[in-house]
C-alpha cells in the first residue's frame, strides 16, 4: 500500500515535514560520497529552518505530558498489555526529559558557526557553492568520508530531541484513527465533518494503483479527487482507504 498523509492543522505539518527532514539527513550521513554529505548538510539547514518555530519544543513538551497522562490512565487495564504500555511510557518520559535538557533556540549552536552560516547563505542562490566560491567547503567535502561523517553527527544530534519527541506524537497520531473503506465515484470524494475537525487525514490505495489523492479540507468537509499521473482527468470509481487520526 502507499499511504498519503494530510495534516489539517500548522502543527502536524511541521512535525511531518521535520519527521521526512530527518529520515532524508539520515540517509545521506550513513553514506560516505561527499555529494551524499553535501545533500546532508543542505537538509541540515532545512531542519534548522522548520525546527526554528518558537513554540515547537514547548508544543511537544505538552502534548508529551498529555499523551502520558492519558496512558497512565490505561494501567490495571486488563484489555491493556501492560508491558507495551510501560514501554511508550518510558519512551515518553526518555523524550521528554531530553527535550526539556536542550537549551536556547533550537539550533542555536549552528546560527553561531559562521562557517556553516556562509555555507547557508551561499546554498541559496542556484550553484552558489562551487568551490570558487566556497573554496573551504571544497576542501571539507575531499577530506576522508568518516570524518565529514562525524562532523555531520556532531552538526545533528543536539537536535535529536526534537526528532524523537516528533516521532513518539507522530506514532500515536497514526494509531487514533481506524480505517475505513470507500469509493469515489467518478473519482471524487466528499464527506461532511459536522465541525469535528481531526488533525490529520490518511489515504491509502494499493501500490499498484495509478491514481493520486488531491485532498482539501476544513472543520465542516472533506473534499478528496483522484487523478493519475501526467493528467488532471479522470472519470473511474476509485477505492480507497480512509483514516481520521486524532490525539
Amino acid at each position: 500500500m502507499i499511504t498519503y498523509e494530510y495534516p489539517l492543522n500548522e502543527r502536524v505539518r511541521t512535525l511531518l515535514r521535520l519527521e521526512n527532514l530527518f529520515e532524508r539527513a539520515n540517509h545521506f550521513v550513513a553514506e560516505e560520497d561527499s555529494r551524499a554529505h553535501h545533500a546532508a548538510l543542505m537538509t541540515l539547514f532545512e531542519i534548522l529552518e522548520v525546527a526554528g518555530r518558537a513554540e515547537l519544543k514547548s508544543d511537544l513538551l505538552q502534548e508529551l505530558e498529555r499523551q502520558k497522562q492519558i496512558l497512565l490512565g490505561f494501567r490495571n487495564n486488563p484489555q491493556i498489555a501492560e508491558g507495551v504500555l510501560q514501554q511508550v511510557i518510558s519512551d515518553i518520559e526518555r523524550s521528554s526529559a531530553a527535550l526539556f535538557a536542550m537549551t536556547g533556540k533550537i539550533g542555536q549552536y549552528l546560527r553561531e558557526n559562521d562557517w556553516l552560516m556562509s555555507i547557508k547563505q551561499r546554498s541559496g542562490i542556484p550553484g552558489g557553492v562551487c568551490e570558487f566560491d566556497l573554496p573551504s567547503y571544497h576542501f571539507w567535502l575531499h577530506r576522508e568520508g568518516a570524518r565529514r561523517g562525524t562532523d555531520l553527527g556532531t552538526w545533528i544530534s543536539p537536535l535529536l530531541p526534537i526528532r524523537d519527541a516528533s516521532s513518539i506524537v507522530l506514532k500515536l497520531l497514526r494509531e487514533g484513527g481506524k480505517p475505513v473503506k470507500h469509493v469515489a465515484h467518478r473519482a471524487a470524494f466528499s464527506q461532511m465533518l459536522g465541525g469535528k475537525m481531526s488533525q490529520m487525514v490518511r489515504i491509502r490505495l494499493p501500490r499498484e494503483s495509478q491514481f493520486i489523492p488531491e485532498i482539501s479540507a476544513n472543520r465542516y468537509a472533506l473534499n478528496v479527487r483522484f487523478s493519475t499521473f501526467g493528467t488532471r482527468v479522470c472519470e473511474a470509481d476509485v477505492e480507497f482507504e480512509l483514516t481520521f487520526c486524532n490525539l
